[in-house]
């Protein structure tokens, strides 16, 4: 029997080889207790973070809200967090990411917060969640220096965060593709004044606020101005709310903000759409900086949303009384010349795409008629006869068109309710004032209708809590969680108050 050193005189062989096995094992080990250790740090971090949120709002809240959400990874600084539906992400996203944010920050390194829907490809019913992956500063650094995918995606994330460079254009929104009728004339006609405003010029309305419900041509108008400044020399800019919401964050987070401020301040134009979602007290607030930096220094703002300004209720109250300062601009439902007009120009784009196809005068009369207000249900209704005329090589006939469309065709367009529609009916039916209603009396006259406006507000709106809670005299939501709550269950039980609430929704609704 031999030794090690019989081999190797000096013994530096084989012990070498037994300190590199030893330091590989040892190195394994290590990334293994370092990834554990991140995992459990980040799920202990987690679960201080949810204590501290439970505390905040209140059980009532959480229970209702947050049980549901899960911490999924933390990744270069983002904590990643996941919910089961698009609407509790919806929800959470407009009502507590800021406050979430906050929360990491203070508890943690990491410096933004991500929402996204889990699946069933993400994850199994029942199963736990994802393990936390984190990656260290060193990985980051030498993935970056690397030339990694995830170094080019950082690099990618910190240049579309520049606010001079706006949302991406579509170069088929412009002028010239825009048709126009007794619903939008007016607000085409303001907005060709913005656009043709040489360089230098004051602005003309300041601000141009446009509004219409969806697929009506809000942003078509936008796009065209935007697209319109740079042939007038103008520097502007078009940032969706969203775009300008997460520039502005990802600049504090940055330590850029003054960067990100002086970039916006220092163009002509400013374009801002669909402002209803814009969300967050600080990114208000800023936003709200910027509009009076502008409009100030005489540049001109273009803002569009899916209502008046007065409607805005996620927004404070001073950034609704300066935005209804200037030219505001409903654009309303389409009438049949117009959507006669745009299926024609619909059909001849198509066309270019598609040789031979065609829809008879009939059957673009028959759409216009019954396939809903906006140009998006034209779209649609164009698309599905190009579908069956191509898949199955049918001739575009009315008998045809009425088969193909037959799940889009709506009697009529459903009625837009108003909280202040709500108020007024309820008032009224139960003999007490709109004041009575929003005021702090606690009395049972008032309780009881002001109670069923709140669950009529939640029924027959689109509003969320925390909006209802702000038009109902400033109150909180979970008031109004309770109200709604409360009459959902005496409804069930209560004969006369379910015919009473069912009285109300016809006079809302035929109102």
């Amino acid at each position: 029997m031999f030794k090690s050193n019989d081999l190797d005189p000096s013994g530096q062989g084989a012990y070498s080889s037994a300190a590199a096995r030893a330091a590989a094992r040892a190195g394994l080990d290590t990334e293994a207790r370092e990834v554990a250790t991140g995992e459990t740090d980040a799920r202990q971090t987690w679960d201080r973070i949810r204590r501290r949120l439970r505390a905040e709002i209140g059980e009532e809240v959480y229970t209702s809200w947050f049980p549901r959400l899960e911490l999924d990874g933390i990744n270069g600084g983002t904590a990643r967090l996941s919910v089961p539906t698009r609407f509790l992400k919806t929800w959470i996203q407009q009502h507590y990411i800021d406050r979430l944010t906050a929360l990491w920050q203070e508890e943690a390194s990491a410096d933004r917060v991500e929402l996204v829907v889990r699946t069933a490809v993400m994850r199994a019913p029942g199963a736990a969640p994802a393990p936390v992956r984190t990656l260290t500063q060193a990985a980051q650094r030498a993935s970056a220096e690397a030339g990694s995918p995830a170094g080019s995606a950082a690099a990618a994330h910190v240049n579309a965060n520049d606010a001079s460079s706006g949302s991406p254009l579509d170069p088929r929104l412009n002028f010239a593709t825009y048709r126009l009728g007794d619903s939008n004339r007016l607000a085409h006609a303001a907005a060709l004044k913005v656009a043709d405003a040489p360089a230098g010029s004051g602005p003309v309305f300041n601000p141009l606020y446009l509004h219409a419900a969806v697929g009506l041509g809000k942003t078509h108008l936008l796009q065209a101005i935007a697209a319109s400044g740079a042939t007038s020399g103008r520097r502007v800019v078009y940032l969706t709310a969203e775009r300008f919401m997460y520039g502005f964050v990802a600049a504090l987070k940055s330590q850029s903000s003054l960067a990100f401020k002086e970039q916006l301040r220092g163009i002509d134009t400013l374009v801002i759409d669909d402002l209803q979602f814009l969300q967050g007290k600080s990114v208000q607030q800023e936003f709200c900086h910027t509009l009076n930096a502008l409009m100030d220094s005489g540049r001109q703002v273009v803002i569009a949303a899916d209502r008046p300004p007065a409607e805005l209720d996620a927004l404070e109250e001073r950034v609704r009384s300066r935005l209804a300062g200037g030219l505001v601009v409903e654009i309303a439902p389409l009438d049949e010349e117009l959507k006669l007009e745009i299926l024609a120009a619909r059909v001849s784009t198509l066309a270019q795409q598609h040789p031979g196809f065609n829809v008879p005068a009939d059957v673009l009369g028959f759409i216009a008629r019954n396939c809903g207000q906006n140009g998006r249900d034209l779209d649609g209704a164009l698309n599905r006869l190009l579908a069956h005329n191509q898949l199955t090589s049918r001739a575009i006939t009315l008998e045809m068109a009425e088969t193909a469309v037959r799940d889009l065709v709506r009697s009529s367009e459903p009625k837009r309710v108003r909280v202040d529609d709500i108020l007024r009916i309820v008032a009224k039916h139960y003999n007490v004032s709109r004041a009575d209603i929003l005021s702090q009396r606690r009395t049972a006259n008032v309780v009881k209708p002001r109670q069923i406006a709140m669950y009529l507000a939640k029924m027959l709106t689109l509003r969320s809590l925390p909006e209802i809670g702000r038009r109902f005299g400033g109150r909180d939501h979970t008031t109004v969680l309770h109200a709604v709550r409360k009459i959902d269950g005496l409804v069930g039980s209560d004969r006369a108050l379910a015919e009473e609430v069912e009285t109300l929704k016809r006079l809302v609704n035929d109102d």
